[in-house]
């Protein structure tokens, strides 16, 4: 009997963690996450779509008392994206200042850490939003 998966092999395993992976049908509705059968028209004929990232804040909230394993975030901002190509996406905001946040921030996604198991030692990754880095003039 083989071993048993890792679970840090495991979630590398969900690209929509890491990629924006979500789906597109034979009708061009997009969605995320990927679902097999489109929500919009209810094809079967669904494929893999990557999303650009790229996006602009509708909506946020601060979190003031996270979830058991998130302690060490707060308090954090979270935020309904809505990404370029029309879905919308519920991620944390990181590298900007609660203040800052407005509506129709444009953002983009990175990979960021979002929880370590102190007793296994795995450390999870999944996508979060930035603010749009702005070209530095020289």
């Amino acid at each position: 009997m083989g071993k048993p998966m890792q679970v840090a092999r495991h979630w590398r395993h969900f690209e929509e963690k890491y990629a924006l992976i979500g789906g597109k049908c034979e009708n061009g509705h997009l969605m995320f996450p990927y679902r097999e059968i489109c929500p919009v028209c209810g094809s079967r004929n669904v494929e893999k779509h990557k999303f650009s990232g790229k996006g602009k804040v509708v909506s946020w909230t601060i979190v003031r008392n996270p979830p058991s394993g998130f302690e060490y975030y707060k308090p954090y901002p979270l935020a309904l994206v809505q990404l370029e190509e029309g879905p919308v996406v519920l991620a944390q905001l990181t590298d900007v200042e609660p203040e800052e946040i407005d509506f129709g921030m444009e953002v983009e996604m990175v990979t960021r850490k979002v929880r370590e198991f102190d007793e296994d030692g795995i450390i999870l990754y999944a996508y979060k939003f930035r603010p749009v880095l702005k070209p530095q003039k020289e």
